[in-house]
């Protein structure tokens, strides 16, 4: 009984750390294109803080250069807009500008945006931009913990949209590392 013990122990102990490693990853991401051509990138995070930090965080200029880009212009409401920077030397309206759309949102659960592509964006981007959004949904699990779920929609299931997958995954992952530890710290893991 004893040597079944311990075999057993020894067979579930790498488990274990595997499972470790994967509560300690703080963004969860995941690729579905069942059922249809399109692809959709999901993307979860829980932070440590109330709600209404993370809200902010997504709707307010300061909230925004704190984690997201260098620079940030915002008219927020149904149908305004978001243009932001990442270029601490450039100017809101140059090239590397990217204007984000507020197609629309519920205050504190939900926030849809789509980004007009600029000449940074790939050719067969800018043909789907009519296509492709971000939907963001806020979820208060305690009144000091909230979960965060990103959902990327309008990406082709295609070879060229799959190389891709990768880039955005790793760059928004990084994005909501930034607004985590901006949040949890006061500082971001990264400074534009």
């Amino acid at each position: 009984m004893q040597k079944i013990l311990i075999q057993t122990i020894l067979l579930c102990f790498p488990l274990l750390l595997m499972a470790q490693e994967i509560t300690e990853k703080r963004v969860q991401s995941t690729i579905d294109s069942s059922h249809t051509n399109n692809l959709i990138l999901k993307q979860i995070f829980e932070v440590n803080v109330p709600l209404d930090s993370v809200w902010n965080a997504y709707t307010t200029k300061k909230g925004w250069e704190s984690w997201a880009t260098a620079k940030a212009e915002f008219d927020f409401k149904i149908n305004g807009i978001i243009k932001t920077n990442y270029n601490k030397n450039g100017t809101i309206g140059d090239d590397a500008t990217i204007t984000l759309h507020i197609v629309n949102y519920i205050p504190k659960r939900m926030l849809t945006l789509q980004a007009e592509l600029n000449k940074n964006f790939p050719a067969f981007m800018k043909k789907d931009a009519k296509d492709l959004f971000n939907m963001i949904l806020f979820e208060e699990i305690t009144p000091t913990k909230t979960k965060v779920i990103s959902y990327g929609i309008g990406y082709k299931n295609n070879e060229k949209y799959m190389s891709l997958m990768k880039f955005f995954i790793q760059g928004n992952a990084q994005s909501y590392l930034n607004l985590i530890s901006y949040l949890e710290t006061g500082k971001p893991s990264v400074k534009y």
